[in-house]
């Protein structure tokens, strides 16, 4: 029989498929464009969360769910009060790649092994919970950025995606990472998507406002970004197009000069396209999964104990 500690300690290109690859089957398989959305539409939100999450990311907005999570973690840079920890860390700013990368495959290692009851799953919370244990973050910082992580896919999705979420889907996501809160031990988690999404809003109208540091983890995080489709010396031309999907007041908040009205409507409008055109194509048969996708920081693969900072 194989321990805890032997599945923890696989690489990730040969850690186990999730489990929802079997119960979710004959939709996957069926070829139709709505298939999935009507097989989630028969669970239920709360106590089939993980596998609806899992069909959403994996299936059918793999796309829509990194850009929808590249763009929240700008939202969290304009919070002035956080910047400087994330500065100091040099983690944002010096390995901006590899602090990419350990984010996104912590988070997908708990969605895409099975969730947060398998070992893989509970390890990549260990080491999470590791990682943020280190320094004194306030938890309504926690609170705010867990709710970005949430609402982020739910708004993208309703202005870009192939089809908007439906309201099981964003209960799901809801009581997906509500879970994954309570095991970091955030408080006060607010008690259903609507008190969070006003949460959200709110402390977004108190706490956004221009820093330094926002400006530069910020602008690390652009440049990085840019660097996988642009030469360096085509940044500057690039940097517009990443503006053009940020709206005003977190602009201003990382320090990031808005763009013309023209090309804003063009590269949303663009964006939107995309997301139509998407609709008309076959659906996936197989699962985008980043934790099976090689990565500048771990080209020939990793363990879970080795993601996030060392020291």
């Amino acid at each position: 029989m194989t321990s805890t500690a032997d599945l923890t300690a696989l690489k990730n290109t040969d850690a186990p498929p999730a489990p929802w690859e079997t119960t979710a089957a004959s939709a996957i398989h069926s070829g139709k464009r709505r298939a999935i959305r009507d097989y989630i539409s028969t669970l239920d939100p709360e106590r089939d969360c993980q596998e609806i999450s899992y069909l959403l990311s994996c299936y059918e907005f793999p796309w829509d769910t990194t850009r929808a999570l590249e763009f929240a973690l700008f939202r969290v840079f304009g919070v002035a009060k956080g910047s400087p920890l994330l500065v100091q860390t040099g983690e944002f700013v010096q390995r901006t790649q590899k602090r990419y990368d350990d984010t996104v495959l912590i988070l997908s290692e708990i969605l895409e092994s099975g969730g947060y009851d398998t070992p893989r799953g509970q390890a990549a919370l260990v080491r999470m919970n590791k990682q943020h244990g280190r320094f004194k973050i306030p938890n309504d910082e926690f609170l705010y950025t867990l709710s970005t992580f949430i609402l982020e896919p739910i708004r993208w999705n309703e202005t870009y995606g192939w089809r908007p979420l439906t309201e099981p889907e964003k209960q799901a996501s809801y009581f997906f990472l509500r879970e994954i809160g309570r095991r970091m031990g955030i408080r006060d988690i607010p008690e259903s998507l609507e008190a969070y999404d006003k949460f959200n809003r709110d402390f977004e109208a108190a706490e956004f406002r221009y820093s330094p540091d926002n400006e530069a983890i910020a602008v690390a995080t652009r440049n990085l970004m840019l660097s996988w489709f642009l030469p360096k010396g085509l940044w500057k031309i690039g940097a517009p197009f990443v503006h053009a999907m940020m709206d005003e007041h977190l602009l201003e908040a990382v320090g990031m000069k808005p763009v013309p009205r023209w090309m804003q409507g063009l590269v949303r409008g663009s964006v939107r396209l995309r997301g139509r055109l998407a609709g008309l194509l076959p659906p996936r048969r197989r699962p985008r999964l980043l934790t099976k996708i090689p990565t500048p920081t771990y080209p020939d693969g990793y363990v879970i104990s080795e993601l996030g900072a060392a020291k």
